[in-house]
């Protein structure tokens, strides 16, 4: 359950922080006053709830602190001390000194969730890096910092006095830059629509022209036509929620019986969400979503000025609750009983004219920026195009090159087959020898030993081996005479 620093700091509305904007739920679990000892109480199982679709926290860290809250609570010495210490004494970090003697076990969880934490932050920093860098976007790493600012990023593994104290002090600085952070929003919206209505204009012609302001006109008068705006908080404005939603006599109204009935979450506060719901009434005489002329995003910023109106006038002690007796005190007050009239948003411009020039004017130094980045950004493509030819002609001609050295290899001629052939014809007659006068390799000493005989001429000698060689189609070999001889004619060989 949460506790009363969590309603009295409302940690359920804050600005979206920076580059992160996670959206997480609201629990819509149901307080019960810190008096009642929890410990003698057996609370039936709670079924998770789901939160209504328009509910947005605003604080990227919201998770982790109401789990924080929601342990610190369970804390026995933890929640007296919480039930005696004011706001100014929290916002000052009096209450985080008393962790020190909050129990082992709680200790331990807190320091489970700050570890999940730091992870959970790293992960989407790191995606966001990713992100920027891959796009040449330079990185703003102080910015990056600042998300650990509620905790102590040093210390990734321990949850120590020094946390509390930084998520304590980061959700009040959030909550009271609130209101100026929307303001400022809604301010660069409405002037956004006026620079874009002026822009059409630039568009048309004189007729045209003319028709369109005469339209416009005609939408702004229509607005402003409905009925009288009761002033937020008052007893008139309090007692026609009192008729109409709650189906009560407006004779028996009666304040204390109103804050029991519209506190959602009876934990004896409004928060800005319940106070804000007192408000629906009143906005439905000025906006209607089937009217061209209403726009809704208007009516949103009417019901948070209208919330932020009753706080400044009823939270005395500025904790952005709304107690019982802070209430009571105010149905007693002269603004309560006869207040002035409300002033609307049509009735209060949200830019004065200067603040529309300088607006303007700095549109268009963006839009030259704008152009002047276009304008580089082409150059820079037309270089990379002329660089993209280049390469592409180098490649070209690196092919052709390639194809031309394959053509010369295809084309080069190779040694005649000849050259091989007579190599084969030389050994094979050296074969064929050696098959013709094996007895000379296995008697060649009786060959040297033989008498010389003069009738063995050459031609008897290598006849049969002529022979051979020519059945074998080869060509005869005649043995080398010594100089001065002459092969005789076989038709002398029997010459006396």
């Amino acid at each position: 359950m949460m506790s009363r620093i969590h309603n009295k700091m409302c940690w359920s509305r804050a600005f979206l922080s920076g580059w992160i904007v996670l959206l997480v739920q609201l629990m819509c679990s149901q307080s019960v006053p810190i008096s009642i000892d929890k410990t003698k109480v057996k609370e039936p199982e709670k079924q998770p709830v789901e939160p209504p679709a328009s509910v947005d926290t605003g604080l990227h860290y919201d998770r982790y602190l109401r789990e924080v809250i929601d342990f610190l609570e369970k804390d026995q010495h933890f929640r007296e001390k919480l039930h005696n210490t004011d706001m100014e004494d929290i916002k000052e970090g009096k209450l985080a000194k008393e962790l020190d003697f909050v129990s082992h076990h709680v200790r331990t969880k807190l320091d489970e969730l700050k570890r999940q934490e730091v992870n959970r932050l790293r992960t989407l920093i790191k995606a966001k890096q990713d992100i920027e860098g891959g796009n040449d976007i330079a990185v703003d790493h102080q910015a990056l910092l600042k998300q650990f600012e509620y905790l102590n990023h040093m210390n990734p593994h321990t949850f120590e006095v020094d946390d509390l104290d930084r998520l304590i002090k980061s959700a009040t600085k959030d909550l009271e830059n609130y209101d100026k952070e929307r303001h400022e929003e809604f301010k660069k919206y409405e002037m956004m629509k006026e620079h874009d209505r002026r822009e059409h204009l630039k568009t048309l012609d004189d007729e045209e022209r003319k028709k369109e302001e005469e339209h416009y006109e005609e939408m702004k008068k229509k607005h402003a036509d409905h009925p009288k705006v009761n002033h937020p908080g008052s007893q008139n404005q309090l007692k026609e929620v009192w008729e109409e939603a709650d189906g009560l006599d407006p004779e028996d109204f009666d304040p204390k019986t109103f804050f029991n009935l519209h506190d959602a979450n009876g934990d004896g506060f409004f928060d800005e969400q319940e106070l804000e719901a007192l408000f629906t009434k009143e906005l439905e005489k000025i906006y209607d979503p089937a009217n061209e002329e209403d726009d809704m995003v208007e009516m949103e910023e009417e019901r948070l000025r209208m919330r932020e109106h009753v706080m400044n006038e009823v939270d005395s002690n500025k904790d952005r609750l709304v107690s019982l007796d802070e209430f009571l005190v105010a149905t007693k007050k002269k603004e309560f009983l006869e207040p002035d009239s409300w002033e609307t948003l049509e009735q209060n411009q949200a830019y004065t004219d200067e603040e529309m020039r300088e607006f303007e004017e700095h549109l268009a130094q963006q839009e030259q920026d704008l152009n002047q980045k276009a304008v580089d950004l082409q150059k820079q493509r037309d270089e990379l195009e002329r660089q993209q030819d280049q390469l592409n002609a180098q490649k070209i001609e690196l092919q052709q090159a390639v194809e031309h050295m394959e053509r010369l290899k295809s084309q080069k001629v190779e040694p005649p087959p000849e050259v091989h052939g007579e190599g084969n014809v030389i050994a094979e007659i050296h074969q064929v020898d050696n098959q013709v006068h094996p007895e000379q390799d296995a008697h060649p000493q009786e060959n040297h030993a033989a008498p010389h005989d003069p009738h063995n001429t050459p031609q008897e000698h290598h006849e049969p081996q002529n022979q051979n060689l020519a059945q074998q189609g080869l060509p005869q070999v005649h043995q080398d005479l010594p100089p001065g001889h002459h092969e005789i004619p076989q038709d002398q060989h029997n010459l006396p």
